[in-house]
């Protein structure tokens, strides 16, 4: 919602603004699809070159987010905490054989069966059945564990970074590739010397229309969106961060909710659950 709020306040404020100064559309309409050809299509061509075919999947399913938001909400972390105090508990009760079945096959385990949205992100399960498979492997130093768990959440963010950095040198580029087209737009310019001023003072605005074209998409659009996406993948980033939490505890050999609370700690402060919220949830687990 918020970037359909910016998107009208930049297209109205702009666009009034040139209006009541006294600006005239009709240069601007004429020269727009034109310009905006020779622009949007050089920078998605340099994109694509620069590009692989999943990559460009990836910048897609991106730019989607940018309206729907970050992956997860509040009640996908009260989720995770509880799925984490189920498979801790049981951990610590029966031990790591007893994990082996929900750990291997998470679909067919009736703990992550009862979190369906988690289930269902294969970055999470996979972070946390590694987590446990490591630990049913005795593979039992904090310290070494909080490392290999560390550099498997920096890849996946590694990778979910990638259209951020794609579309980042897209705007760094679109100012660059505005001007070009506005150059082509005075190379035209110049081939109609002859004509009266009227005419080719309307052929050098629309070229100029290409400067601005460039710039406007770059600081307007593109950098912002880019800015849009790196804070939802900074906000989507602590749930993996909570997974390492938990785990990292219960290898110091605190109780199940202690090594939630643990996590809990880790989550942004807009979407934490209350300690009472996430004592509630635990006992209804346990009843």
């Amino acid at each position: 919602m918020m970037i359909l709020i910016g998107l009208v306040l930049v297209f109205g404020l702009v666009f009034g603004g040139f209006a009541l100064s006294g600006g005239k559309f009709d240069v601007l309409l004429h020269a727009l699809p034109f310009e905006g050809m020779m622009i949007v299509g050089a920078s998605g061509g340099a994109f694509v070159m620069a590009s692989s075919g999943a990559r460009l999947k990836m910048t897609l399913a991106s730019l989607k987010r940018v309206v729907t938001g970050p992956r997860w909400n509040s009640k996908d972390y009260t989720d995770l905490l509880s799925l984490m105090f189920e498979l801790a508990r049981l951990h610590r009760s029966k031990g790591a054989v007893a994990l082996e079945g929900h750990i291997e096959h998470p679909g067919d385990s009736d703990i992550f069966n009862r979190y369906p949205r988690i289930l269902k992100d294969q970055e999470s399960t996979n972070l946390i059945a590694d987590a446990f498979r490591l630990l049913s492997m005795n593979f039992d130093d904090p310290h070494q564990m909080e490392d290999v768990l560390t550099k498997k959440i920096e890849a996946i963010h590694h990778e979910n970074m990638i259209p951020v950095h794609g579309l980042s040198v897209v705007a760094d580029g679109l100012p660059a590739i505005g001007i070009v087209a506005a150059v082509l737009g005075v190379i035209k310019t110049m081939s109609a010397v002859d004509q009266p001023p009227a005419i080719l003072g309307k052929m050098l605005g629309g070229a100029l229309v290409g400067t601005f074209l460039g710039v406007f998409l770059a600081y307007c659009i593109v950098a912002p969106v880019v800015t849009r996406l790196q804070d939802i993948e900074e906000q989507d980033l602590a749930f993996s961060y909570v997974i390492r939490d938990v785990v990292i505890a219960m290898l110091h050999n605190h109780p199940a909710n202690i090594c939630v609370e643990i996590g809990r700690g880790t989550i942004p402060p807009h979407h934490r659950p209350s300690f009472q919220d996430t004592e509630t949830a635990q006992r209804a687990i346990a009843a």
